[in-house]
């Protein structure tokens, strides 16, 4: 303990575990020798509705969101527009899209699931820490201080949580307009298979879940590169490329076995869960395949952000 006396009082400092702390006749100021200051808990640093909030007031988000709440639209007036006729006395998924608020809905899944969504998911996790970067804020992010672990996991909960509600967003709508348009009849598939409308919706929020499940590939590749990169469009742009070269090589047949090891190769997968008996093959190893890809490319994002050296 070391103790001075000055004019307006006395100052006495000790040292106890680590901590420093000062006393003055108008009290105590404790600080820790690591720099903390007294009563700093990491887990309150960056909370996550503070950084929804952030997020939600961008403008990438708002178009991100707002076209997936267009599309159905779009194609509901290139439907009446064009007309669901095909022509031909096949049936094909197209003209089955009007027939039914839930056929309406399978269409425009499967109209997403291979790019669109894809970008979308690309979007929000590989813009999440590059963007800080260019805007030279992660730096001053970091110093509040946010620990680097805690700050990559909030970024990925927030991206995640966007990804979800952009799923969300394109269902709900092509649900309800379609059914609005085309009525509530059971779901037909190419097959000739059919599914009531009650236990197709049911099915099709089972689906959800795969798709989501199935995009955490893209998620973390994305993210993997929000951290090597300080450009934001570097990291969106690599994993759409990434996704668009893993399709090409999966159209290779002669490839054989070796395209179960792509990621992506399930992506469809969840058109099992619209057949009358589901086959639970393809969708397990989908879901262990995307999330394999997923926690390796986390764990070398979490890797590489933990010694990065933060310049911007």
């Amino acid at each position: 303990m070391t103790s001075r006396h000055t004019d307006g009082g006395a100052v006495t400092s000790h040292t106890d575990g680590g901590a420093v702390t000062s006393h003055t006749d108008g009290g105590a100021v404790t600080s820790h020798t690591d720099g903390r200051a007294d009563g700093y808990r990491a887990s309150h640093t960056l909370p996550l509705r503070t950084e929804l909030k952030r997020q939600f007031k961008r403008r990438r988000t708002h178009l991100a969101l707002g076209f997936l709440a267009l599309l159905p639209v779009i194609l509901a007036v290139a439907f009446a527009i064009g007309g669901s006729d095909s022509g031909s006395g096949a049936v094909d998924l197209i003209e089955l899209g009007t027939r039914g608020g839930v056929n309406f809905t399978v269409f425009c899944l499967f109209m997403s699931v291979g790019f669109l969504l894809i970008v979308v998911v690309a979007l929000f996790f590989g813009d999440s820490v590059a963007s800080e970067a260019s805007w030279s804020s992660l730096r001053y992010l970091l110093a509040i201080p946010v620990p680097r672990s805690r700050l990559l996991q909030q970024k990925a909960i927030v991206s995640a949580a966007l990804s979800v509600l952009s799923i969300l967003i394109l269902f709900g709508v092509a649900l309800a307009l379609g059914t609005a348009l085309y009525g509530t009849g059971p779901l037909v598939t190419p097959f000739g298979d059919s599914l009531g409308y009650g236990e197709a919706v049911g099915r099709l929020l089972v689906a959800l879940a795969y798709i989501a499940v199935n995009l955490t590939w893209v998620a973390g590749l994305a993210l993997l590169l929000s951290v090597l990169t300080d450009a934001p469009l570097g990291a969106v742009g690599g994993t759409v490329m990434v996704s668009i070269l893993v399709q090409i090589l999966d159209q290779i047949t002669a490839l054989g076995q070796w395209r179960d090891y792509l990621p992506g190769h399930f992506s469809f997968a969840w058109t099992r869960l619209l057949a009358p008996t589901v086959d639970w093959h393809d969708i397990v190893l989908g879901s262990f395949s995307a999330l394999a890809y997923a926690a390796v490319f986390g764990l070398v994002a979490w890797q590489k952000f933990a010694v990065k050296d933060i310049t911007s």
